[in-house]
Order: structure tokens, then C-alpha cells, then sequence
């Protein structure tokens, strides 16, 4: 799939790199209602994606190449007797009646416990729109503390294109200001963040 740059590893250098501000992101994510687990392998995160869509009953999967293919994880749903779609046109064809999305993120941002999103291609954006369980996938070392943190970090691969940036599910109050969750998007955002460097996360 396209995305804004093929090398986002340039934007964290191995000397930047930490996890200093994870707590916070984390905590803040938790805040706006994401919930955030933190692993050490891509078999721990295979792990905890499996029992997600287990205890959701879920029977259509939509996701990136990019995180199912290094997580393992076709193998492993099919054996569940689940529709799993990777490839571009059926992304853009079941997307809107799957039950999970999964995909990467690049970074995320401990001010906000928001993630940074590479969206260029629409296949990526459709997966964490569209599905009522949107998970995403990052590297736990990526996180910067500000929004102005973040900015500097695109600047470093960004010259045009589309990033987003994620914070907790869906929601808005438009109705007599009640909030409601999941009306305009997913229900539910899990961010798993993986200790280890996994290739394409």
C-alpha cells in the first residue's frame, strides 16, 4: 500500500528512541476511552488481537499486508473459520461490513494519547474508519510527548500526502449534547504497542 514515506524509521533514529513518554501516552489514550496494551514480541500482540476478536464474535477482518503478514496472524485466523482481506480491492469492498480493522500506525503522542496515522493510502484510512473495532499496531519506542513534537517528526518524511491523527473512539455529542460513542466511526480503538522492532510496524 502507498504510503506518505516507505522509511518512517528516519523520523525515530535509534539514538532518539525510548520510552520515556509511553506511560503518559498511555494513560492519556486510556483517558479518551482507547484501550491500550503493551507487549514485548509480535506473539504476544498476535496473542491479544486473537482474543479480541474471539470475545467479539467477530467473523470479517480487514487489514494491512503491513502488520498481518509480520504478526502471522493469516494463518491463524483463517483456522478460525474467519474472512481475513488484505488485498487493496477487497479492502475497499468489505471494509464497511467487517466487524475489525487492524493496521499500523507510525507514533504516538503523550500529550493527547493520540497515534499518528500514514493515510495515504484510502485502504488504510477505510480500515480505521469503517470497521466497529479498530485496532492498530505500533512500535511501544514511538512516541514523542507534544503535538508540536509530532509535527517536527512528519516534517522529517512528510512532503504531501495524508496523515491523521487517532484519539480514542468515535464520538460526539452533536445530539442534545449527549455524548455517544462510535456513531461517526469505530465503537472501540485498541492501540498495541510492541516492545521489540517489527519489520513494517
Amino acid at each position: 500500500m502507498k504510503k506518505v514515506s516507505n522509511n518512517w524509521k528516519q523520523a525515530f533514529p535509534p539514538e532518539s528512541v525510548g520510552t520515556e513518554f509511553f506511560e503518559e501516552f498511555a494513560m492519556r489514550a486510556q483517558n479518551v476511552a482507547a484501550k491500550v496494551f503493551r507487549v514485548k514480541t509480535a506473539a504476544e500482540a498476535q496473542s491479544v488481537i486473537v482474543e479480541i476478536i474471539k470475545s467479539s464474535n467477530a467473523k470479517k477482518v480487514v487489514a494491512t499486508p503491513e502488520v498481518v503478514s509480520p504478526l502471522e496472524l493469516p494463518t491463524i485466523l483463517k483456522s478460525m473459520n474467519l474472512n481475513l482481506y488484505t488485498e487493496q480491492s477487497d479492502i475497499r469492498t468489505h471494509a464497511d461490513t467487517s466487524d475489525v480493522g487492524i493496521a499500523c500506525v507510525e507514533f504516538g503522542i503523550a500529550e493527547t494519547g493520540s497515534v499518528c496515522e500514514d493515510g495515504l493510502a484510502i485502504e488504510q484510512r477505510l480500515i480505521t474508519t469503517l470497521p466497529p473495532i479498530s485496532i492498530v499496531v505500533m512500535n511501544s519506542a514511538n512516541v514523542v510527548p507534544t503535538i508540536e513534537a509530532a509535527f517536527e517528526t512528519i516534517s522529517k518524511v512528510f512532503d504531501h500526502g495524508y496523515i491523521s491523527f487517532i484519539t480514542g473512539p468515535s464520538r460526539t455529542s452533536d445530539i442534545e449534547r449527549v455524548l455517544t460513542i462510535g456513531v461517526h466511526g469505530p465503537s472501540q480503538l485498541v492501540i498495541i504497542a510492541i516492545d521489540e522492532e517489527i519489520r513494517e510496524v
